[in-house]
């Protein structure tokens, strides 16, 4: 019982942490007008985010791997709160960038991703994919509840008393939560692929164990430069579209809502297929949601397309935790999945930054979904070559 208890825990967590990387998503426009700066600009607090939260991440995980979970997650509520508070009172858009980078990615939101899914990864053997698939997907559901009340107390008591009030409680309640996870993870008791008492590979999947995890963080830079296109621009885009921000923020919370479904659902693939597998399955339904944003741009479409998204899309991070515990020694658990998910962020504040930047130079977002479909046939070609390396590996052993 206890582990579902700390599972619950961390899922509750990682919703109220992943407050700082929504908060900025629909501040996007108040913050671009407030500052007098142009889309590209006003896109950058967002990628200085999400660079922190996976840098974070890293570090984070060290010290959960050093002093226990709980450590971290005191650190993430005490950065959070004052970070919401500095971004809250910034009197230019470096101040609010480095408050969002910094204290709200770097120390506040890093701590209740990365080091969560790693500590939660070690409770589990039989169901870790769903349990791991629970615990990921409290960041779509702070995706699915943050962004309606955000643009609620926005629009009624301004974006800068909002982000004061959410600092403040934040910090009320995940300091509690905090405490809980005071006990320390059981030893690791994976066995490798081959079974018990086969050997870790030296050279797993034919490369060697740095290039494999190199080859998952270009995997995972690529898919979320595809996933970060609807996710951080949706608001803006509706805007422009002339059905206002308001119906931006909703789909946003329909799309990130459904990611949810599709994360205990990738969860439950997982044990059943494996990891890279479900890699491919949901790498080549993004890459179609993704075009059908080309052809549809009705108020109808885009909740449909925002739900489908969603539905496509939220098993594939999942997934790469699940890579790196089939292929890799559990005694490094905690760093290389933090690295990984560190690349996945990555890819969320590239894509982000870079899609602001296309439609500031072609006035139109036609080019920036364009260019996140290639970053996802990118995606693609590499879980493909991964699963034909596997499956040939097993048939010749």
């Amino acid at each position: 019982m206890y582990p579902c208890f700390r599972l619950g825990i961390a899922l509750l967590l990682m919703t109220l942490g992943g407050s700082g990387m929504y908060a900025v998503v629909v501040a996007l426009p108040q913050v671009q007008a407030e500052f007098g700066v142009a889309r590209g600009e006003a896109s950058l607090p967002y990628a200085l985010t999400m660079v922190g939260f996976g840098l974070g991440g890293i570090l984070m995980g060290r010290l959960a791997d050093r002093f226990g979970v709980m450590v971290p997650a005191l650190i993430g509520s005490v950065a959070l709160g004052i970070g919401f508070v500095a971004a809250g009172s910034a009197g230019s858009l470096w101040q609010f960038s480095l408050a969002q980078g910094l204290l709200i990615g770097a120390l506040g939101s890093a701590a209740t991703f990365a080091p969560l899914v790693a500590d939660i990864s070690h409770w589990f053997t039989r169901r870790r994919g769903i349990a791991v698939a629970i615990c990921i997907s409290g960041n779509y559901v702070a995706g699915t509840l943050w962004p309606p009340v955000l643009q609620h107390y926005f629009a009624s008591i301004g974006w800068r008393q909002t982000y004061v009030g959410v600092g403040l409680f934040c910090f009320a309640a995940m300091l509690p939560l905090a405490l809980l996870l005071r006990r320390r993870a059981p030893q690791a008791e994976t066995a490798p692929l081959g079974g018990a008492g086969a050997a870790w590979p030296e050279r797993p999947l034919g490369f060697t164990p740095g290039q494999l995890q190199g080859l998952l963080c270009i995997a995972g830079v690529a898919c979320c430069v595809a996933m970060s296109m609807p996710q951080v621009h949706i608001i803006a885009y509706c805007g422009d579209l002339g059905y206002g921000p308001a119906r931006g923020a909703q789909m946003l919370s329909l799309m990130l809502g459904s990611g949810i479904v599709s994360r205990l659902a990738s969860g439950w693939i997982c044990d059943r297929i494996g990891g890279l597998r479900t890699l491919l399955l949901g790498s080549g339904l993004q890459a179609l949601a993704l075009a059908m944003f080309l052809p549809f741009d009705g108020l109808a479409s885009l909740y449909v397309l925002s739900a489908m998204f969603g539905l496509f899309q939220g098993g594939i991070v999942p997934s790469y935790a699940i890579i790196v515990r089939e292929y890799f020694s559990p005694l490094e658990a905690g760093q290389r999945v933090g690295t990984v998910l560190m690349a996945t962020l990555f890819g969320m504040a590239l894509g982000g930054w870079m899609s602001g930047e296309i439609f500031d130079l072609t006035g139109s977002y036609r080019a920036a979904f364009l260019n996140g479909i290639g970053w996802n046939l990118l995606n693609l070609a590499i879980a493909f070559e991964l699963l034909r390396r596997a499956r040939r590996r097993f048939a010749l052993a």
